[in-house]
């Protein structure tokens, strides 16, 4: 999993949320083995059960939301406890609990399998437009400098005996942030200037690749042509 290239990792991911999403959420057998599949590759790469559900908790809010669709809406609705709730909005609440859990789960199995130049490196083999990649190359590189410079500055402020404690000092914060702000533009003017020296042109290096075997693509597409296979027998003998 780990050794797999980064844009063979990435198209079967997408090739497996896409099986995903286009399966109805009626099929509760399908589901149950699409989550066995993510476990079973998280269990293969190595990848400790309760780090895949502790970062797939970004998906919390998504999660909240689509609780509240059954309480909202038209249509048919049934008694469930005290609640009387709305079929439809019952369907469509499970429906993006449980796409986006299985569509959240792959992202955190691809980015623990994967570094980020890796990724980058993936997306730009997959033709993604190479302004985009390099704005994203240049964001992971220089998110560290900022969060330091950031840090630097809270000392700062605490180092002077100052400490946020309610609305009156927001307008301190406020031209902290402006101050970052600077400092971060004028940081990448910096940077650009000293890439320009060094003969940028626009595009970033690129190395020697390594021809994918079919052998390869197999292994990793197998995942989605499993999960889309048994979802149609599923489906035909239901």
């Amino acid at each position: 999993m780990h050794s797999l290239p980064s844009h063979v990792k990435i198209l079967t991911v997408l090739a497996f949320i896409l099986v995903v999403v286009a399966t109805p959420i009626q099929s509760w057998a399908s589901f149950i083995l699409f989550f066995t599949l993510v476990i079973a590759v998280a269990l293969v790469a190595k990848i400790p059960l309760p780090t895949l559900f502790k970062r797939a908790l970004v998906e919390i809010p998504f999660i909240l939301f689509a609780v509240l669709m059954p309480f909202f809406g038209n249509g048919e609705r049934f008694q469930f406890g005290p609640f009387n709730l709305y079929r439809e909005g019952a369907i469509a609440g499970l429906s993006i609990v449980a796409k986006g859990s299985l569509g959240v789960l792959s992202a955190v199995i691809l980015s623990t399998t994967t570094t980020a130049r890796e990724i980058l490196r993936g997306l730009e083999r997959l033709k993604l437009p190479l302004i985009m990649v390099q704005i994203a190359s240049f964001m992971l590189r220089y998110v560290n400098v900022i969060s330091d410079e950031m840090e630097r500055m809270k000392i700062a402020r605490e180092s002077r005996g100052f400490e946020a404690t309610g609305i009156k000092h927001w307008k301190i914060l406020a031209t902290s942030a402006a101050a970052l702000f600077i400092r971060s533009y004028e940081r990448g003017e910096r940077v650009h200037l000293a890439m320009l020296s060094r003969g940028f042109d626009g595009a970033l290096p690129q190395l020697e690749r390594a021809t994918v075997s079919s052998k390869t693509w197999v292994a990793a597409l197998s995942i989605p042509l499993i999960a889309l296979t048994g979802s149609l027998l599923i489906r035909l003998i239901g």
